[in-house]
């Protein structure tokens, strides 16, 4: 009964993901949880609001820490934007409070750089976007970060194995 609750909450985050508003915002990176998570202090923090944000990279799906290339792909993610100015384009808010957004940092759109470095899937939903998955297959094709791997485990099968969010 609680994995059917927690898978239901899983589906929910995902469908909200898809809200048709979007908010864009310049700051900073401060924090790299993992491999698609991360800690944002915006320039200008609006009143009534928190002075950062927790943000979730959308459209993409990265190792979970434990898993294999967990570590590299937090890594790739840190080298890419820990204490760097970027532009955040916000698409919606999950069911734990974090904001889903794609990271912009100059010409680097930094949710499909990591799939192109094989640090990350592009998540089932965004495979109607074709650089996505265009980058998912270029990183494949040239044995790239998890794809060094001849049949790596995608971080949602290894959630529910581990039964962890």
């Amino acid at each position: 009964m609680k994995n059917t609750f927690a898978r239901i909450l899983f589906l929910l985050a995902w469908l909200t993901a898809t809200s048709a508003w979007s908010t864009t915002m310049s700051g900073v990176v401060f924090v790299v949880i993992d491999g698609d998570t991360v800690l944002f202090k915006p320039d200008h923090v609006p009143a009534a609001s928190r002075a950062f944000l927790k943000i979730r990279l959308a459209d993409i799906d990265a190792p979970e820490k434990e898993q294999p290339h967990g570590e590299a792909s937090t890594r790739m993610l840190t080298d890419l934007v820990l204490n760097k100015h970027v532009e955040v384009d916000i698409v919606a808010t999950d069911i734990y409070g974090r904001s889903i957004a794609r990271i912009q940092m100059g010409a680097v759109q930094v949710n499909a750089e990591l799939v192109r470095r094989g640090a990350a899937w592009a998540s089932t939903r965004a495979r109607s976007d074709t650089d996505l998955v265009d980058a998912q297959m270029e990183a494949r094709r040239a044995h790239r970060g998890l794809w060094q791997t001849a049949d790596p485990t995608p971080p949602w099968e290894w959630r529910r194995v581990f039964n962890t969010p």
